[in-house]
């Protein structure tokens, strides 16, 4: 995508404030909400739209403040009948999260500029009129849960008991969607919720907890790079599950980066991709899975025969008998190219970056996300906020913030947090409910077929299946940095759309 031809689709700001809070000799703690109207060209239409950015006060029934919550809401200007316009809750994950992600990398009117391979453009980094964005076809309110972002909790003493847990995020983002739907009048709207990683877990529960607790019955729910069962992604001792489902991501990124011994070009890359993951899938769920089932019961051919297979992980023979088989993510992301000083990301494992440790058992740091990921959404959303949507506040915007730890994943001992069955009866209690699921051929941290392992599993009637529906795309974790795949997204959720809302 050439970025001179965004450029023409620019976003144009009408200068003047529709209605603020009270000016102060000094910057306030909490944003009033405040609300400025702009016009973006999106898919060659013009859309005028409200942004509203600011806090959100929850309560408890006495009136007692809880916390103070941060959005960002993108509404169309002349929906008059609400019915007709549907509305779209976003969120991140962590947990420890803002909704930066999503906002500014994909749905929102505007987005940080990336280079046409994904990567980030030199600091102090900008942005774009966003050509892809949603906002042609659904209302976006992005949230920050308690403790992320602008939001805080009332009391910070009692934060981490109040909110920093799963139920406990259920239960406030909840509210705060109860709440914004009320305030606005939007419960004749048709509405959807997308949520990326943990924003997946919680996407989740919200969908069973907002129709239990509020008879709030949604239309449809997005997961971006989905992590339902716990169990899928965690490499502890006992748990061979995760072995088997990260294999088919490993051979994705053995094949990527020419460890399989073929130089491949990008378009017989992307066709020996799939047939690639469809041979070890068919590998990991059969003969591999039953290898390990055998433990140390494993003869020596058996042993042998199933190392020379694992080839496909582009890792050496001695490294994968050394490791009993079973490779763990992180020492996978260290020893792929490590002949060439280089670490693979665990968010996309087609970027690479250079370790300070060349012996270093795992790796060090993700170079998927740091250093430019990070600080280049970090520099965008920072900017955005006060310069184009007026937002005045001293608190820091916790991007991705360790203040929500240790989090409860409600869970006993020895148990994984598996969210998979309130999805499932969300989905039986409103046999309405389509679920689109999304998912990064190069994601390390949440791998497509532990998420097709979960989906799997959810027991569902046969005639409730069809109700979730999987796409794929050729890049990691954040596929919307490649402008390729982001259009990709945006061609899929105008069909979702359209199906789940009824809506064009």
């Amino acid at each position: 995508m050439i970025y001179t031809y965004l450029l023409a689709f620019a976003l144009i700001l009408v200068p003047v404030v529709l209605h603020a809070g009270d000016s102060t000799a000094s910057l306030p703690i909490f944003q009033q909400p405040v609300t400025t109207r702009h016009t973006a060209v999106i898919g060659g239409k013009s859309i005028t739209y409200d942004a509203t950015a600011g806090h959100l006060t929850l309560t408890k029934e006495d009136g007692t403040v809880r916390a103070r919550m941060f959005f960002v809401a993108y509404t169309k200007v002349g929906s008059a009948d609400p019915s007709k316009r549907p509305v779209t809750f976003s969120f991140n994950g962590g947990p420890g999260s803002s909704s930066v992600w999503l906002h500014i990398g994909v749905l929102g009117p505007k987005r940080v500029r990336m280079n046409d391979d994904g990567t980030t453009t030199p600091p102090p980094y900008s942005m774009v009129a966003n050509d892809e964005s949603w906002l042609d076809l659904t209302d976006l309110v992005f949230i920050d849960p308690v403790s992320t972002g602008y939001s805080r909790a009332a009391d910070e003493k009692t934060a981490g008991k109040e909110f920093h847990g799963y139920q406990q995020d259920i239960e406030s983002v909840g509210a705060f969607i109860h709440r914004w739907v009320s305030d606005h009048q939007r419960w004749a709207s048709p509405k959807v919720l997308i949520g990326e990683s943990y924003g997946t877990t919680r996407a989740a529960g919200l969908s069973e907890h907002l129709q239990s607790r509020y008879g709030m019955y949604l239309n449809g729910v997005i997961l971006v790079s989905a992590v339902l069962n716990f169990q899928t992604i965690r490499f502890d001792e006992g748990n061979d599950l995760p072995y088997a489902l990260f294999l088919p991501t490993y051979a994705a990124t053995a094949l990527y980066h020419g460890k399989t011994g073929t130089t491949l070009s990008a378009e017989q890359r992307s066709v020996a991709l799939r047939s690639a993951v469809d041979a070890v899938r068919k590998f990991a769920i059969n003969d591999y899975a039953t290898l390990l089932m055998k433990g140390d019961r494993i003869n020596a051919d058996e042993r042998s025969d199933a190392v020379q297979q694992l080839g496909f992980t582009g890792l050496s023979r001695d490294y994968l008998d050394r490791t009993n088989l079973r490779v763990n993510i992180h020492k996978f992301c260290a020893e792929l190219l490590r002949d060439q000083g280089l670490t693979v990301g665990r968010f996309d494992s087609r970027y690479t970056g250079s370790v300070a440790n060349p012996l270093s058992e795992f790796m060090e740091r993700d170079p998927s996300y740091q250093p430019t990921i990070a600080g280049c959404f970090s520099t965008c959303i920072n900017d955005y906020l006060a310069r184009d949507l007026r937002v005045s506040t001293t608190l820091p915007y916790e991007v991705l913030t360790g203040r929500v730890w240790p989090w409860d994943f409600g869970t006993a001992e020895n148990q994984y947090l598996n969210v998979a069955p309130a999805l499932r009866d969300a989905i039986l209690m409103n046999p309405d409910l389509n679920v689109w699921v999304l998912n990064g051929y190069y994601d390390l941290a949440t791998p497509f077929f532990a998420t097709e392992y979960t989906i799997n599993h959810l027991g569902l009637p046969a005639a409730l299946r069809n109700n979730i529906s999987m796409t794929y795309y050729e890049a990691g974790h954040m596929m919307y940095l490649l402008p390729t795949e982001l259009k990709r997204m945006k061609d899929g959720a105008v069909d979702f759309y359209r199906s789940a809302t009824g809506t064009n």
